[in-house]
């Protein structure tokens, strides 16, 4: 998960669509990513909610024919609760394995604001194109896993917003604006939603001259379906497509459903 915005937002699409159902209730689900329309990776995550607090356990891996080229295993976690209009995280960590390469990105929030990072590897030495994080950058961000869960009055209220993410490298703005409404059906889930265009714009922490993340901010066309879930007032990604400079990859959930 290196050179971060890709990978991370197209793994947030896949982790995100879990979260919450209703109070005291835990679920279970499986996804698959695909590029060209070739499985490249399945992730199945498992998740809590209890009153206004969250927790979210997933494990990722390659898939398909992607296995034999790129065999990645991890783990992804995040906690964190519902307040003041917006989704306050308090831990974000992503373990992973790449052949034989092990590494880990965690970081800590309290009240607004991020108070740790830790990235494993640590990052290369940076060059004249890269910006560094502001002053300001680190408050009222989400982690990967929790910029797209979305509370709203209602299916008309999901977009029309712009959330603040940070990975533990870079910090970035994801604007979504509607686009269409239809029905979906999804084992565990059937009923309306609601597809937005997520704007992507890069705010810090990142180089100017990476060609990929001059792609998503500029070219990329990047859709995600929300749904709601269950009557808790929370809206979550099942289904998604981001274009990249090679290919279109797609997040889709195959299984959606509670397991208490």
């Amino acid at each position: 998960m290196r050179g971060p915005a890709p990978i991370l937002l197209c793994l947030c699409l896949a982790v995100l669509p879990s979260p919450l159902l209703a109070a005291g209730k835990s679920f279970s689900g499986d996804y698959s990513l695909s590029f060209l329309g070739i499985p490249v990776a399945k992730a199945t995550f498992d998740s809590t909610y209890e009153g206004n607090s969250y927790v979210v356990n997933g494990r990722v891996s390659s898939a398909g024919l992607a296995a034999f080229f790129d065999d990645t295993r991890g783990t992804v976690s995040s906690r964190g609760s519902f307040g003041e209009g917006r989704t306050r995280p308090r831990a974000f960590r992503a373990d992973y394995v790449s052949g034989k390469v092990s590494s880990l990105v965690a970081v800590g929030f309290s009240g607004d604001r991020v108070t740790s990072t830790e990235v494993v590897p640590p990052p290369k030495k940076r060059g004249n194109t890269w910006i560094p994080l502001g002053a300001n950058d680190l408050r009222g961000v989400a982690d990967p896993i929790a910029a797209t869960v979305i509370r709203a009055p209602s299916l008309d209220k999901v977009c029309g917003r712009t959330v603040r993410i940070y990975d533990g490298e870079l910090r970035a703005d994801l604007k979504l604006t509607e686009v269409s409404r239809k029905k979906m059906v999804v084992k565990g889930f059937e009923g309306d939603t609601v597809t937005c265009r997520m704007g992507f714009q890069p705010v810090s922490g990142y180089r100017t001259d990476k060609k990929a993340l001059t792609f998503l901010r500029d070219r990329s066309r990047i859709m995600v379906t929300f749904a709601p879930l269950g009557e808790t007032g929370v809206y979550a990604p099942i289904y998604a497509t981001v274009s990249t400079e090679i290919g279109t990859i797609t997040v889709k959930a195959r299984r959606f459903e509670a397991t208490n």
